[in-house]
């Protein structure tokens, strides 16, 4: 049975939405100079890499990251395969079936970009708003997506974002789908449990259903 790790490598240097915080590591203490151990801290955003989005990310007093519950983040996922360059649209989505479909992970021409690439990439594929309302329609749990935001570049009004946290739809970013084909697995997530947090660093694991 196949385990897929989705999770892009957090290093120095890796792409990140402007204006975030970037990935920083430093080394505290080596044994090959003396050290008694390999020691190093971590610098980061919140939204590094691969990572969940509180829903009070967008939406002031919703649920922080350490109040999402286990059960929507562990549980059937459905891998969707976007042909679209562009952006994820209602039109492509309408016609995938929805039965029973309770997280929604979606593989663009965006998955590789981070790990593979030191730049930020403007033209990523990302979700309509009207594609975002119909997802919310269909009262899922969790959506991913395979590049840093799920909404364009510079949207200003966050469309995307605010439909689906506004019908309590969890939010994955930066997933990394190129080894796994469109079809059903059983999803892990594991964010950091931060006190109050608009979101976390994640890892993330699929199993072939």
């Amino acid at each position: 049975m196949g385990i897929y790790d989705v999770t892009v490598t957090l290093r120095d240097g890796m792409p990140i939405y402007p204006g975030n915080e970037g990935f920083h590591k430093v080394i505290v203490s080596k044994i090959a100079d003396g050290g008694s151990s390999n020691l190093s801290v971590l610098r980061m955003g919140a939204h590094s890499g691969t990572h969940v989005d509180a829903l009070c990310h967008m939406i002031d007093g919703r649920s922080t990251v350490d109040q999402i519950p286990p059960s929507v983040l562990v549980g059937p996922a459905t891998v969707v395969a976007i042909r679209d360059e562009q952006r994820i649209t209602r039109a492509e989505l309408e016609k995938q079936n929805w039965d029973d479909v309770q997280r929604a992970l979606f593989k663009t021409a965006n998955s590789g970009k981070i790990e593979r690439l030191d730049r930020f990439v403007e033209d990523f594929v990302y979700m309509h708003g009207d594609a975002a309302q119909f997802l919310a329609s269909k009262k899922l749990l969790l959506v991913g997506v395979d590049y840093i935001s799920v909404d364009r570049l510079h949207s200003g009004t966050h469309p995307a974002h605010l439909a689906l946290m506004g019908a309590g739809i969890v939010i994955v970013e930066g997933l990394d789908l190129r080894a796994v084909e469109p079809g059903n697995y059983e999803m892990f997530c594991g964010p950091l449990k931060i006190k109050g947090g608009d979101g976390a660093p994640a890892r993330v694991f699929l199993r072939q259903a």
